[in-house]
């Protein structure tokens, strides 16, 4: 469990920073605005860096890239199962017209409209977390080139 601590606890501050990014484009009314959900991939990808950046100065030597896969894997799935809560608490118990707002044409097709986008939030920030981690993985793997 002391591995997965780092990980846990960024990915907690992640989902805060994605709430508050929500709140304050809500504020603003931009949150309908599906555009401005791309920089929740600059949120996620930067606590997802800083995780595995982080796991591997504390492993030292012992860093494999298992450990920063599964750091970086649980930091991304920590955030998105909280924020997918909130998301979930915010379009049915604060403002239950949101969802309505979003996607006036969808919203009249569908008769499961919210699950629908309860569970695109949600795999969407799995897939966010899956791309992100391999690519950091990348710059932080041992090197298998020989040494000149």
């Amino acid at each position: 469990m002391k591995t997965l601590s780092l990980p846990f606890r960024f990915g907690l501050v992640t989902s805060a920073c994605l709430v508050a990014y929500f709140l304050i484009l809500s504020l603003l009314g931009k949150h309908i605005n599906v555009f401005f959900s791309l920089f929740n991939g600059v949120i996620t990808g930067f606590a997802i860096y800083e995780t595995i950046k982080y796991t591997k100065i504390r492993e030292g030597s012992k860093f494999t890239y298992g450990s920063g896969f599964k750091a970086g894997i649980t930091t991304g799935v920590v955030a998105t199962l909280f924020f997918t809560v909130f998301f979930a608490l915010y379009s049915t118990e604060l403002s239950p017209s949101f969802l309505d707002e979003l996607s006036e044409v969808w919203a009249k097709d569908y008769s499961n409209f919210k699950g629908i986008v309860f569970f695109t939030v949600f795999i969407m920030g799995i897939a966010t977390t899956i791309v992100l981690t391999l690519t950091f993985m990348q710059l932080f793997k041992a090197s298998n080139n020989p040494k000149k």
